[in-house]
């Protein structure tokens, strides 16, 4: 019987629906939909005891400048405790694309200091084209959590930082957008927001690490990220506003890739500090 367990520490960023499915009655196990601007209504549909993770209004600086900029700890944490979540917690996230806004969750768990967390590969499509129950939102209160929050500032980079990191040798910068907005030959989806690319960047458009809605292999991972890497020891990773970045960054992670930065701001913030 699962509800008597409780899952220990995940062996991977990445668990698959089968895993999730099997160990759902754990009582450590959180599970959270990451959707992006999801509207939460009594239709809402979730994987059964999702709780939402609001990144646009709860898990982002809404007074910031740009879109999905990092919170502060003491935001974090607080939110964080409120959906429940301990210091002896799994977490799993989830999103309504597949793999896309859950990833930037993953990775905001990461830089706050929480390691036991992984991606859901393949999301909700996944979990219903495998036939998994599904049902609707209700209104609820969970109890208050103990995770405390810990800043690991290594893991994001700003303008600053990234006008630094696109200039070092042992740094590469890889733009996580599609190649023809890395191009320039296509506008930006934000209304205003000039073309361009960071200078000394290369490309990997995040769909490209993809089979369906899931995560390729980790060798065809491999074979897409060893030939981008030369020499660099770091990578940043880039995208519009910060979110498939962190795609980026957790198919680097199932490589064994180390030292990873998300620039947070990314081409939103680039393109509108610069000429």
């Amino acid at each position: 019987m699962y509800n008597q367990l409780e899952v220990k520490n995940l062996n991977s960023d990445l668990v698959s629906v089968e895993w999730l499915h099997k160990n759902s009655a754990a009582t450590n196990l959180i599970v959270l939909d990451a959707t992006i601007n999801k509207v939460i209504s009594a239709v809402s549909t979730r994987i059964p005891n999702a709780r939402f993770f609001d990144i646009k209004q709860k898990f982002s600086d809404v007074s910031a400048p740009f879109p999905s900029t990092l919170p502060s700890k003491e935001q974090f944490q607080t939110e964080a405790q409120l959906l429940g979540i301990n210091s002896d917690s799994v977490i799993v996230v989830y999103d309504d694309k597949g793999i896309y806004s859950s990833a930037r969750v993953w990775w905001l768990f990461k830089v706050f200091g929480f390691k036991n967390v992984a991606v859901l590969d393949g999301g909700l499509p996944q979990w219903q084209q495998e036939n998994f129950q599904v049902e609707n939102y209700t209104d609820e209160v969970y109890p208050l959590g103990d995770f405390v929050a810990e800043f690991h500032a290594h893991l994001m980079t700003d303008f600053n930082g990234v006008n630094e990191f696109r200039n070092e040798e042992d740094t590469l910068v890889v733009d996580a957008r599609s190649e023809d907005r890395f191009l320039c030959k296509v506008d930006e989806p934000k209304e205003g927001l000039r073309r361009g690319t960071i200078p000394n960047s290369k490309n990997l458009p995040y769909t490209v690490l993809f089979n369906g809605y899931k995560m390729k292999s980790i060798d065809e991972l491999q074979t897409i990220f060893d030939p981008l890497v030369e020499h660099e020891t770091q990578i940043v990773f880039s995208c519009g506003s910060g979110i498939t970045a962190c795609i980026l960054a957790l198919g680097a992670t199932l490589c064994n890739y180390n030292n990873l930065i998300v620039y947070d701001g990314s081409w939103t913030e680039y393109g509108s500090l610069t000429p």
